[in-house]
């Protein structure tokens, strides 16, 4: 199964959010590194002077009081002084960069002899080796300067940088793909048939250019449109004047009933490939209002008369009250091209027709379905009989027609912001399915 790419948004939050965070590890370990060596110094200097403060007490305080000096050190500094004895357990220092570079400034001030330990006779702490007169002795320190100590309340600064880092990631992702998200909306909704509002012509420049490209896009589309339909509306004037004169000479022309019929029903055809070229021309619907379509697809199908045809039957299936916003006669143009197509391709072998017309709804919309039980139209030329012209082998073999019914009902349905699509019908043969959007007083 293949990943779905992840939108531009998230490409964007998350490019900055990482240079954020990256940038934020940087500038601590940069304080990390230039911060350790005032702390080297600061740490041994404290060890040092603890060390040449209880070694100067002890050796020059009255030899009477150093029971109570020693005591004091051991209450208030948490220091203490121990013989030092071969037999002795000693845990070496710890193995940090740190500690080492601690012990390096150490033995630079006390001397090289002077030894470090974490442990001594199982007690942990800092443990100083001192030369006191001559005797060895363990200065333990049992306030570790080495570990540093920063508690809880770095968890509160943390998390506050990361909110702050998320917010300004949101907000600069925000500011930089708006334009394109507002593009790509306007996009979607001239796709879909729509007017999309004019993109606004300000930003940084390749912005303003862009959009202003696009609007002047829209507008000449608008243009090509708009004198399309003259253009079309023109024709149809000028075919429809000559062929009504044609029926008025016809009705007058000696000719028996069979030519009289058949001219009769050629030129019927014109004037219908004539209609459906302004049906599709027409790039926008008509005036729209809030309707039942339920009973639009009812009196439609008996606008047919498919009933009344030979070896036919229709089967509705109407769920009630299906409010949509539409105009009515593009609609009920759409519904009738659906069952005239079905009755011109969906008869079985047997030459009958069975027709069912199905309305119902979802949560957001109407969805209307005509199938038939004929032969029905290869898979792949499902989505080829939609383009305007096409027309499936059924059609190229013995019916007439322009190839618009479809492309129409399509058109109709993208206008009103709905769609078409064509499957297979269950029982065989072809099934139309119309969606379109339900009133917004009716979507639940």
């Amino acid at each position: 199964m293949k990943l779905r790419s992840p939108s531009l948004f998230w490409r964007t939050f998350l490019l900055v959010l990482g240079l954020m965070v990256a940038s934020m590890a940087a500038w601590l370990q940069s304080l990390r590194a230039l911060e350790i060596e005032p702390r080297v110094r600061q740490v041994a200097a404290q060890v040092v002077s603890a060390a040449n403060i209880t070694r100067s007490a002890l050796l020059y305080a009255d030899p009477a009081a150093r029971g109570e000096l020693l005591r004091a050190l051991a209450a208030n500094e948490g220091i203490r002084i121990y013989p030092l004895e071969s037999s002795d357990a000693v845990a070496p220092l710890r193995d940090s960069p740190f500690a080492r570079r601690v012990e390096t400034a150490v033995r630079a001030n006390l001397g090289a002899a002077t030894r470090m330990a974490d442990e001594v006779n199982g007690i942990r702490g800092i443990w100083v080796s001192l030369d006191i007169d001559g005797d060895a002795y363990w200065l333990y320190l049992a306030r570790d300067p080495l570990t540093r100590d920063f508690g809880t309340g770095w968890l509160g600064w943390a998390a506050a940088a990361l909110l702050l880092s998320v917010l300004g990631a949101v907000l600069i992702t925000r500011l930089v793909n708006q334009p394109l998200a507002r593009l790509t909306t306007a996009v979607r909704e001239l796709g879909a048939g729509r007017h999309p509002a004019p993109l606004p012509e300000a930003g940084p420049i390749e912005i303003e250019s862009v959009n202003r490209s696009f609007n002047r896009m829209v507008d000449d589309l608008d243009k090509l449109a708009a004198d399309r339909e003259v253009l079309l509306a023109g024709i149809s004037h000028d075919l429809r004047t000559p062929l009504t004169r044609l029926r008025l000479e016809l009705e007058l022309a000696p000719l028996d009933e069979a030519t009289r019929a058949a001219m009769a029903g050629d030129i019927e055809q014109m004037d219908a490939i004539v209609r459906q070229f302004l049906d599709y021309a027409r790039s926008r619907p008509g005036a729209t209002a809030p309707l039942d379509l339920g009973e639009l697809v009812a009196h439609a199908v008996a606008a047919t008369r498919i009933e009344s045809a030979p070896r036919s039957s229709v089967r509705l299936a109407l769920a009630p009250d299906v409010q949509v916003v539409g105009n009515a006669t593009e609609l009920s143009r759409a519904v009738e091209n659906l069952v005239v197509n079905a009755h011109r391709y969906g008869r079985n072998d047997a030459g009958e027709l069975h027709l069912d017309v199905t309305l119902g709804v979802t949560d957001a919309e109407a969805v209307l379905s005509v199938s038939d039980r004929g032969g029905g139209i290869a898979a792949s030329e499902l989505d080829r009989v939609l383009r305007p012209f096409e027309r499936g082998e059924a059609a190229r073999s013995g019916h007439t027609g322009a190839g618009l019914g479809l492309p129409i009902v399509a058109r109709i349905a993208q206008r009103h912001g709905g769609s078409l699509a064509l499957a297979h019908a269950s029982g065989g043969g072809l099934c139309a399915v119309l969606r379109l959007p339900r009133a917004p007083t009716a979507a639940r």
